[in-house]
C-alpha cells in the first residue's frame, strides 16, 4: 500500500505494537488517529507526536463503535484507512472450567470489536478512491498457544473473516490485509513480555512490518512468524505439540 499521504484511524494505539505502527506511519506524512479505553495512554502518544489525534474507544462496546465511527467520518472524511490492532490476551486454560467473564471479555475485544469496527467505517472506507482495512491476528492463529486457547481461537477466527471479507471486496478499491505477529516485546501478555529475550524487539518488528506493509502482500507478516504461520496441514498437531511443549518448559 501507499504508505505516504493517507488518513488511518488505529485501534489500542496507546501502547505496544498499535503505538509503534501509529509513530512509524505518522513520521511517514499520515494523518493518525489513535483509539483506547485508557485516556491517560492517548494523551501521552498525542503530546509526543505533534498532529497526532486520538479518540476513547472501547472496543467491547458496540454503542462505542459506532459513535466513534459517526465522530471520525464527520472530523476526518478522507478517512482511508483503518488498523484493527486492539486486543487482549489472558490465560484461559481449557482442562479446567473456563471463567465465562474472561472468555466473553477476549472474543468480543479480539474478534467481535474488528468485526464491528470494519463494518461501522466499511462504506466511508468504499467511498475512498484508495482504501486499506489491515487487521491484526497472530502466530497463534495458525499454531495456537494451549494455556491462551480461547485468545488463539479469536485469531485463528479472525484469519477466516479477513479471507472472506477479501474475497468479497476484491473488485473494490479497499484493500484487506492481514498482520500476524509474532511473539513481540510488549504487555499484551505481562510486564514480563516487555523485557522477555526471547520476544522480538517492538522497534525492529515495527521497522520489518512497516517494509512489508509498503509491497503488494496481503499478508504483513514479518520473517520471525513464518514458523507458526506455515504450520497448517496434516501434521500440524505434532508441531503443535512441540511448541507447547517448548513453551511450557517440558
Amino acid at each position: 500500500m501507499n504508505l505516504t499521504g493517507n488518513t488511518i484511524f488505529i485501534t489500542g494505539g496507546g501502547s505496544g505494537i498499535g503505538r509503534g505502527l501509529a509513530e512509524a506511519l505518522h513520521a511517514k506524512g499520515n494523518q493518525i488517529i489513535i483509539s483506547g479505553r485508557r485516556k491517560a495512554a492517548l494523551a501521552e502518544v498525542v503530546a509526543a507526536n505533534a498532529g497526532m489525534d486520538s479518540i476513547e474507544l472501547d472496543v467491547e462496546s458496540l454503542d462505542s463503535i459506532k459513535s466513534v465511527a459517526t465522530t471520525l467520518t464527520a472530523k476526518y472524511p478522507k478517512l482511508n484507512v483503518l488498523i484493527n490492532n486492539a486486543g487482549i490476551m489472558k490465560d484461559d486454560v481449557v482442562d479446567f472450567p473456563i471463567d465465562d467473564t474472561i472468555a466473553s471479555s477476549i472474543i468480543t475485544t479480539n474478534l467481535l470489536g474488528p468485526i464491528r469496527m470494519t463494518s461501522a467505517l466499511i462504506e466511508q472506507l468504499k467511498a475512498q478512491p484508495a482504501a486499506a482495512v489491515i487487521t491484526v491476528t497472530s502466530g497463534l492463529a495458525f499454531t495456537p498457544l494451549a494455556r491462551t486457547a480461547v485468545y488463539s481461537a479469536t485469531k485463528a477466527a479472525l484469519h477466516s473473516f479477513i479471507l472472506s471479507q477479501r474475497y468479497l471486496l476484491k473488485d473494490t478499491n479497499v484493500r484487506i490485509l492481514e498482520l500476524a505477529p509474532p511473539y513481540v516485546q510488549t504487555e499484551l501478555g505481562g510486564e514480563h513480555q516487555l523485557t522477555d529475550p526471547n520476544a522480538m524487539p517492538l522497534g525492529a518488528f515495527i521497522d520489518e512490518t512497516v517494509q512489508v506493509l509498503g509491497t503488494d502482500a496481503d499478508e504483513v507478516n514479518v520473517k520471525g512468524v513464518a514458523m507458526l504461520r506455515n504450520n497448517v496441514g496434516p501434521d500440524e498437531y505434532a508441531f503443535f505439540s512441540k511448541f507447547n511443549d517448548m513453551m511450557s518448559g517440558r
